[in-house]
């Protein structure tokens, strides 16, 4: 659809959301200023619709602006990631803008690798989708299953992957030095 064709909508449809709203022109000149003439000229289509005059109207009838014009919907909001082979495991990138916080979905075959923990600047937060994740963290050596998140700053030596008892699929979060995911857990019951 057009700019011309959407523009050329925006009239009839404003008629009609007055009209199922059972307002009159008047009432709606006076909840949002702007004159009866303007208003009648607008919804025959005599007058191009502007943000000036859309802005008060979507205001006055609560409507979302994009609602209110008939706006087409926008592309394919899925991210379509190529999947990148690192280590012997699946990477599927999930941003793509360069620097900042970047997203990760990863997924391990059975593999049971040797931990070779590394160090490098940055902080990562680790989620479980499916399988299990041993994490060597320091002097820690941890399995996290479905559902479990861990998260901590990579200058510490650490290393993740397969236990080799099956797959695994977890999401990784990696930030910059300094940039940390903030996580909201409820308490533990007691």
């Amino acid at each position: 659809m057009t700019t011309d064709e959407v523009l050329a909508g925006v009239g009839p449809r404003l008629r009609r959301i007055r009209k199922e709203r059972e307002v009159t022109l008047a009432a709606l000149s006076e909840a949002t200023g702007i004159s009866v003439s303007t208003l009648s000229r607008l919804e025959s289509g005599l007058r191009r619709p502007s943000l000036e005059l859309l802005l008060p109207i979507a205001r006055a009838h609560g409507l979302p602006l994009d609602e209110l014009v008939g706006a087409p919907a926008v592309g394919d909001p899925r991210v379509r990631a190529e999947p990148i082979q690192r280590y012997g495991r699946t990477v599927f990138p999930l941003t793509r803008q360069p620097g900042g916080l970047q997203a990760y979905k990863m997924v391990e075959p059975r593999r049971r690798a040797e931990p070779d923990p590394r160090t490098h600047e940055g902080y990562e937060w680790l989620y479980v989708l499916s399988g299990k994740l041993r994490l060597v963290l320091g002097e820690h050596d941890v399995v996290l299953t479905a559902g479990e998140a861990a998260e901590f700053d990579t200058r510490v030596p650490h290393w993740f992957g397969s236990t080799g008892e099956g797959p695994v699929e977890f999401l990784s979060l990696f930030g910059p030095q300094g940039e940390r995911m903030h996580v909201r857990a409820r308490p533990a019951r007691t």
